[in-house]
């Protein structure tokens, strides 16, 4: 083990790493445990042990729908309580996590695992709920001229004018 890439790799760089290497291996799997992730980190040996941390990032530091506490990334997604996917472009995050990391940087990965950001911009982050990939997400906001000059009740009042 090169104890050079050791001192360098983040938490977060690993936790994503683990995650990135089980949707490629089990494509067919919507999510993961956090247990699933540990392992898979600890199974990764990027470290000289399994660092405590890591954890704690799959479930709330790195995990974009979960209030910052007090991690900000968005480098996972929460599809449940206990279960986790890579985060995507589009997928709803806390506010107070805007703008924040997603991915890796390359330089900070080591050699060998920076084909998995190729794979995560090229295959993984198109497949996600970005208006653009998404017809139906594509409409959002198209009918809101509707009722613009008007106040909610008001309009849905005057459309049920009548009923009875």
């Amino acid at each position: 083990m090169n104890l050079a890439r050791v001192a360098r790799i983040k938490v977060a760089d690993e936790v994503w790493i683990a995650m990135a290497l089980l949707h490629r291996e089990q494509p067919l799997c919507d999510d993961f445990t956090i247990e699933e992730i540990v392992e898979r980190v600890r199974l990764e040996r990027l470290t000289p042990s399994l660092r405590p941390g890591v954890r704690v990032h799959a479930t709330q530091h790195a995990v974009a729908n979960r209030p910052p506490n007090p991690g900000r990334y968005r480098m996972l997604f929460a599809t449940g309580r206990s279960t986790r996917r890579l985060f995507r472009p589009g997928d709803p995050s806390h506010p107070e996590r805007a703008g924040s990391k997603v991915v890796p940087r390359r330089e900070n990965l080591p050699r060998e695992y920076r084909f998995l950001l190729d794979w995560y911009s090229a295959e993984y982050s198109r497949n996600s709920l970005d208006p653009e990939n998404d017809r139906l997400l594509a409409l959002q906001g198209s009918g809101k001229d509707l009722w613009a000059d008007e106040h909610a009740d008001e309009y849905v009042r005057r459309l049920r004018e009548g009923w009875e």
